[in-house]
């Protein structure tokens, strides 16, 4: 999808003020839409926790539901799944801001934050190309779904007035590097299911052959990661951080992010074959599959960071994971022990 990246991009990211699709007026007359209401519009409750939010599909609206040459459920598919690149988009784009390879090519380079970025190089030395190509990767997704849907004659209204300023309401990071503009996501507190690192690590267990059994969580067991940040909340998170000698506390920030990248990825992994099973035309089965994999291919890159942190108690010098918090600062811990490492 690659190819078409720069044609569909500018469409993307250019439109906005679309009249809503909701029907409540304010006090003016005017439309009003909110929030959750327009994410629901989408079939998207909870978009904001993507990918493991549960995702309720509801009636669009007719004036928004128009799908051209499409069948409406082909059109309604590549609508949800164009949200879901948007939301990705604004979450990566925040991790590239501060911790990925900086240039010009889909935003203005911010300079980045050289001691995060020098943090989650510890899971691995590509980190920054990584989160700056997954960006890239999910700016296009998003691109190329809405000028395939214009393509067809069906409407983009929804997906033109969530890609634009009306829902970007939650501010963002004010460290070193960061934008400062507002976001739909919020990585400064995350809950992560960390299920998804033992899930690909335990071949003895299957909850569809044994419905009691539950995959473990990698990190805080019970629970997995609560309320944590992903990305330093300002500079203060930097604290004393000098180049080789960084605090455990943005240690576990940046250790936070890695497990939050799969975290992201398996929606994206999962999500694109299960629905391509649910459209009819060949094209837009072509759409499908062709982005789905390149979601696989950033899970599997991404995936097997937790493994580098799983060396946490042999070389405590480099490798610190999520723990609890203690005031604002984390108290590193190990990964569960005992869980097998291939891959």
């Amino acid at each position: 999808m690659k190819t078409n990246r720069n044609n569909c991009r500018k469409a993307s990211s250019e439109m906005l003020m679309i009249p809503s699709a909701d029907g409540n007026l304010d006090s003016r007359g005017r439309r009003a839409v909110g929030r959750r209401s327009f994410l629901k519009g989408l079939g998207m409750a909870g978009a904001t926790l993507l990918p493991a939010s549960a995702l309720l599909v509801t009636k669009a609206n007719a004036g928004s539901d128009r799908s051209g040459s499409l069948t409406k459920g082909d059109a309604a598919i590549l609508r949800f799944l164009g949200a879901a690149e948007i939301l990705e988009s604004d979450l990566w784009i925040q991790y590239w801001e501060l911790g990925g390879t900086q240039d010009n090519e889909f935003a203005p380079a911010t300079g980045g934050n050289p001691r995060y970025t020098e943090a989650l190089q510890i899971l691995d030395g590509d980190q920054p190309q990584y989160i700056h190509d997954n960006t890239d990767d999910e700016i296009s997704h998003a691109a190329f779904i809405r000028a395939y849907l214009a393509s067809k004659g069906a409407s983009t209204a929804e997906l033109d007035l969530l890609n634009g300023p009306h829902f970007r309401t939650l501010p963002g990071s004010t460290a070193t590097g960061s934008s400062g503009k507002n976001r739909l996501t919020n990585l400064m507190q995350l809950n992560v299911d960390t299920s998804f690192w033992t899930r690909y690590r335990i071949d003895n267990e299957n909850p569809d052959l044994d419905p009691n059994f539950t995959f473990p969580q990698a990190v805080n067991p019970p629970g997995g990661i609560k309320n944590r940040t992903a990305i330093p909340r300002n500079d203060a998170d930097i604290g004393n951080s000098s180049p080789g000698n960084l605090t455990d506390h943005l240690k576990a920030i940046a250790f936070t992010a890695g497990f939050h990248f799969a975290f992201i990825e398996q929606g994206g992994t999962s999500l694109y074959p299960s629905l391509a099973q649910r459209v009819t035309d060949p094209e837009v089965l072509r759409v499908l599959l062709s982005i789905g994999p390149t979601e696989t291919q950033h899970f599997q890159t991404l995936a097997g960071q937790g493994r580098q942190c799983d060396s946490a108690d042999r070389h405590r010098s480099r490798n610190w994971v999520i723990g609890d918090v203690s005031g604002s600062h984390y108290k590193p811990a190990g990964v569960v022990a005992g869980q097998p490492h291939h891959a």
